[in-house]
């Protein structure tokens, strides 16, 4: 154990266990002896740290945590009162799995009050997981997730603020998302029925090679979480609304399309993510090329890297 580092007199730290400097570990804490906790991190009155745990710099564990072996908290993790993590899918009194499903909780992300962690998911960096919530599957990066199971309510920034959110009438513009924009259709009413177009340039900014549609979308699914290196999109939502998550690595924001007089244009080296498919939501999405598998990025931190090589 560090110099560094405040134990309360009443609290249980076992030999072997490594604290990092600056680290508190108050009342009835109990820390096994395999354990990794980091520099600068709080571990508040009765929790219990096992010994398969490895937990970064500047972490918050607050009362009444216990964080069993497979758990990983990386810096900056915030850990709310009563937060229940498990690491068994299915357990069973006396048999011991081979090895526990790894759970790992990315830097900066918050769990809130009594939130419950199912075992083998992955918390994206900076995400928010609201009091109570269930987590069941992997949380994005920056999402803000709440229910049971829970599902994907917004994205928020590294401070957790909410950042700018804009119906279809309000331009993405205002968002200050640089590579990402509403391009507006005419309108044309008649008797007969309303009509919109699209022209070259008009204001479609590239001649389409790929048109596909998405629909039929659960109300809980996320979709579209990916980014193009070379690729250009246009994304019409025709009838009923979807949630879009814009993010080019320096600036994030969300446009909520319902409307088929709007479009969001989305340049390359845009992270997108959908959500919030209303259950009439027909998206169209118009590529600026055929599908190319490398031209795809699926993972956010690869994307974070390519975005500052390319600077």
């Amino acid at each position: 154990m560090n110099d560094g580092v405040f134990v309360h007199e009443r609290a249980l730290v076992e030999p072997g266990a490594r604290i990092g400097a600056g680290t508190r570990v108050w009342a009835w804490a109990h820390i096994l002896g395999g354990a990794v906790i980091g520099r600068g991190c709080n571990i508040c009155d009765q929790t219990f740290i096992e010994n398969e745990v490895v937990i970064g710099d500047r972490v918050t564990i607050k009362c009444g945590v216990q964080v069993w072996d497979g758990v990983r908290l990386d810096d900056d993790v915030f850990v709310g009162p009563n937060v229940t993590f498990t690491n068994d899918l299915f357990p069973r009194s006396k048999q011991r799995p081979e090895r526990f499903a790894p759970t790992h909780i990315r830097q900066g992300a918050s769990l809130g009050a009594n939130s419950t962690i199912l075992a083998g998911v992955v918390v994206g960096q900076y995400a928010m997981v609201g009091a109570g919530a269930v987590v069941t599957n992997n949380v994005p990066p920056h999402a803000t997730v709440v229910g049971n199971p829970a599902v994907i309510t917004g994205y928020v920034g590294k401070n957790g603020e909410r950042g700018p959110h804009k119906t279809d009438t309000e331009k993405i513009q205002d968002l200050n998302v640089r590579g990402a924009h509403i391009l507006d259709f005419p309108l044309v009413r008649d008797l007969r029925g309303d009509l919109t177009f699209a022209e070259i340039h008009k204001p479609l900014p590239f001649v389409p090679q790929r048109v596909f549609t998405i629909f039929n979308v659960p109300t809980r699914k996320v979709r579209g979480e990916h980014a193009h290196r070379t690729l250009q999109q246009v994304l019409i939502c025709i009838t009923g609304s979807v949630s879009v998550m814009v993010d080019n690595g320096y600036e994030r924001g969300t446009v909520v399309l319902d409307a088929p007089v709007k479009a969001l244009h989305i340049s390359p080296m845009i992270w997108t993510a959908q959500f919030n498919y209303s259950p009439d939501a027909r998206l169209i999405v118009l590529a600026s090329d055929v599908y190319k598998t490398d031209d795809y990025i699926r993972d956010y931190d690869r994307f974070l890297a390519e975005v500052r090589t390319r600077g």
